[in-house]
């Protein structure tokens, strides 16, 4: 039984006539009759009598009528689908991503990409990496792999051939200090000058934490932690309410709080976002389309974070 057969089966149910029917199907009769004759073979029963100049279902016809339309209609559907995902003007591109580009770096680069495509009916599903999962990067790989995502993005570059990564943003740490901090009247930061003060720090299981105490081994320091959570929000809260400073990766979302940010001039560590793919992996066309744009636009200053200046900063006054 094939797939053919069933659409013929499926025409000759409704028109009921041979000669009609072969010729909506834009088939011969002799090779309707012979292909319908073989669908009965494989069933073992007939599926159509004669009535006249025409034919109508058996009982057995009848009964097999719904289920063969309603396999057409999940064929036909999901081939609409496929059609869909594969059109330069229609599909969906599905992201995962580090949660540290949540707050701008992803929401901008989605704005930007769909002002430029706006005539074509592309819609985007985004998935966050968790905040709480030791090992964010794994599972976002894993979901590449598993092709619940087209593209990624991660900090993280582990050694894998059938994955290409690309880097494509630059993030900057920086010291988050309350306003009368003593540190933040200096334009940037030495974290050898951060002993004397507790650190807001990253939970546990934020893969974060290890990337901030590398920072602070750098300069032979262990710091003194105050408080842990989960994320740069609930971090730059505390540290408008002088609970301590906190070390982040740079992120427009903290000129929203009471804080000063302040690059750091010791260690000079950035941290890169790496797009990743399958080589060799099918692209549709809007994803293709994504891809193309994120390469041709992130060197852009607009969406690179390079070596920061004051234009970055809520409070723009020259330190001295």
């Amino acid at each position: 039984m094939n797939l053919y057969q069933l659409y013929y089966f499926r025409t000759l149910a409704k028109l009921e006539h041979y000669t009609k029917a072969a010729e909506k199907l834009s088939l011969t009769q002799p090779s309707l009759s012979h292909a319908i004759s073989a669908l009965e073979s494989e069933l073992g029963v007939p599926l159509f009598k004669k009535q006249g100049r025409n034919v109508v279902l058996t009982k057995h016809g009848k009964l097999f009528l719904p289920y063969v339309e309603n396999a057409l209609r999940e064929v036909e559907e999901g081939t609409k689908k496929i059609k869909e995902m594969s059109s330069d003007t229609n599909g969906i591109i599905s992201i995962g991503f580090t949660y540290t580009l949540s707050s701008h770096f992803i929401p901008n680069l989605i704005t930007n990409f769909l002002k430029v495509n706006e005539h074509k009916n592309i819609k985007i599903s985004l998935h966050e990496g968790e905040t709480t999962k030791e090992d964010c990067t794994s599972d976002l790989i894993n979901g590449l792999k598993d092709e619940k995502f087209d593209l990624i993005f991660v900090s993280l570059k582990p050694k894998d051939l059938n994955i290409e990564f690309i880097p494509i943003y630059e993030q900057e740490f920086v010291a988050l200090l309350p306003y009368d901090c003593p540190l933040a009247g200096k334009s940037t930061v030495d974290l050898e000058d951060t002993k004397p003060y507790q650190l807001v720090h990253y939970a546990a299981k934020n893969g974060l934490k290890q990337e901030i105490n590398r920072l602070f081994s750098m300069v032979n320091m262990v710091p003194e932690v105050c408080c842990e959570v989960e994320d740069e929000t609930s971090m730059a809260g505390l540290v408008a309410a002088s609970i301590g400073i906190a070390i982040v990766p740079y992120s427009p979302t903290f000129n929203s709080f009471n804080v000063k940010i302040r690059p750091i001039s010791n260690p000079l560590v950035t941290r890169l976002i790496y797009l990743g793919y399958i080589k060799n992996r099918h692209l549709t066309l809007p994803v293709q389309r994504f891809k193309n744009y994120i390469l041709n636009n992130c060197m852009n200053k607009k969406f690179r974070v390079n070596r920061l200046n004051w234009s970055y900063y809520p409070d723009n006054e020259q330190v001295k």
